[in-house]
């Protein structure tokens, strides 16, 4: 069975299998964090951003085009995933990367992780998605557990503020990109649609990686390899792949409230990776955040049980 062909299986199948698809996006997206801190170290992040996204669209295309796979996009979608590629790919990594280099790897995922918040109100306002009073508590309590972290380390002083401004406004953009996905609702092959959006990042980042940064400043390095062949197939192709069969599946809300694993997991590989301090305070701020996705996910889960 095809990559594409697999992402859009029946709706059962797509349910029995969820507990594995949530499990595997949550480790990977949130070890991108590290690969991410780890490729910026060694290479200006837009020069980074703009080698990732194009070589994980060419990669994606070219794929489909040796395997002579059906072209079921239509115009309207391709732009859409264009447009989707502007959002969560330049601006949400462009931003983010750009905060990754004054700002520590746990602390970029766990402001990240904020994505439900905004994510489940605007969800509420334009897509008409029930925001019922279970779900407003368990976002409450995500995020007051996430919050009470940030406030643990921005009162460490050890991150920028600089550094968390770009990273405040890179959650701003994967909440757009989110609510423009299910929106606009692009219809065919999530394969070909993430090809497409990868390039399209890769095209709207480039102008300024090679103005405001230069090739002379990278550092070669075996550690920046990993990380970059990590970002292309773990982060770019795979993740993003499993992130909109989520959306697709769970809605908006339910979807985003996985990124409250992030904290968590984003601590655990900066401290076993890069060796990044964890506070037992960093750990009391885990437990509203757990309790907050049971509320927020079980609701949906619920839902569907009665529906069939």
């Amino acid at each position: 069975m095809s990559t594409a062909s697999s992402i859009t299986a029946p709706r059962t199948a797509a349910f029995s299998s969820l507990p594995l698809l949530i499990t595997l996006f949550c480790l990977l997206w949130s070890f991108a964090f590290v690969a991410g801190k780890i490729g910026v170290t060694d290479c200006p992040p837009l020069i980074l951003l703009t080698a990732r996204f194009s070589l994980a669209g060419i990669l994606m295309l070219g794929i489909s085009l040796l395997r002579r796979d059906e072209w079921d996009l239509t115009w309207r979608d391709a732009a859409v995933f264009a447009l989707l590629g502007v959002a969560n790919n330049a601006l949400y990594l462009g931003l983010g990367y750009t905060g990754l280099k004054t700002v520590s790897a746990g602390l970029g995922g766990l402001i990240v992780s904020a994505n439900p918040v905004f994510t489940a109100a605007l969800a509420a306002l334009v897509l008409g998605e029930p925001l019922t009073r279970r779900k407003v508590a368990g976002l409450l309590l995500g995020i007051a557990g996430v919050a009470f972290i940030v406030w643990h380390r921005m009162k460490v002083g050890t991150d920028s503020p600089h550094g968390i401004l770009f990273t405040l406004a890179s959650l701003a953009s994967i909440v757009a990109g989110t609510i423009l996905f299910k929106l606009l609702a692009p219809k065919g092959s999530l394969w070909l649609g993430n090809g497409i959006q990868n390039i399209a990042g890769g095209l709207a980042v480039m102008p300024f990686a090679f103005t405001l940064s230069s090739v002379g400043d990278i550092v070669p390095s075996a550690r920046l390899a990993g990380a970059f062949a990590y970002l292309v197939l773990g982060g770019s192709i795979i993740a993003y792949l499993l992130w909109f069969h989520l959306l697709k599946v769970c809605g908006a809300t339910a979807a985003s409230a996985y990124h409250f694993l992030m904290p968590p997991l984003g601590m655990l590989f900066a401290f076993l990776v890069l060796g990044e301090h964890v506070e037992f305070r960093d750990l009391l701020g885990i437990v509203p955040v757990a309790l907050g996705i049971y509320l927020v996910t079980r609701a949906p889960a619920a839902h569907q049980r009665s529906a069939t």
